[in-house]
């Protein structure tokens, strides 16, 4: 709860290039009653969002020719949750990013979402969305 007595809804932030695959993702987190920030497709775009404003992270590592890796990187030090959602496979992730779990493409939607409401529920047992 909040300090006002409201439910604190978990706030995700999608980076993703390809549209309609972050579109299909934002729409299911959405109808989980999460509060979606993007889908951002632009690595620069993406990093400059300030950490306060969310609450968990969805990736992409391939970000039109950018790799999302700094991305990854920052969110580690900042201790925020993420998840990539990526073509690559385990072989291609660096060593330092063996524990984060990895989506591959095609991936199921609803599974996604599943997972993000457990790091969000991990992150806060308030945050979860209701």
């Amino acid at each position: 709860m909040t300090s006002h007595g409201q439910p604190t809804v978990c706030r995700v932030l999608i980076v993703e290039d390809e549209y309609f695959l972050g579109d299909d993702l934002a729409r299911s987190l959405r109808s989980l009653g999460f509060q979606v920030i993007g889908p951002v497709s632009e690595l620069p775009d993406a990093m400059a969002i300030q950490h306060p404003a969310f609450d968990v992270v969805v990736i992409d590592i391939n970000l039109r020719g950018d790799s999302a890796y700094p991305m990854a990187d920052k969110l580690t030090r900042a201790g925020k949750p993420f998840v990539f959602a990526t073509g690559y496979g385990a072989a291609a992730i660096p060593h330092r990013f063996e524990h984060v779990p990895r989506w591959e493409k095609p991936y199921d939607v609803a599974k996604l979402s599943d997972h993000v409401r457990e790091l969000c529920a991990e992150q806060s047992p308030n945050a979860a969305a209701e």
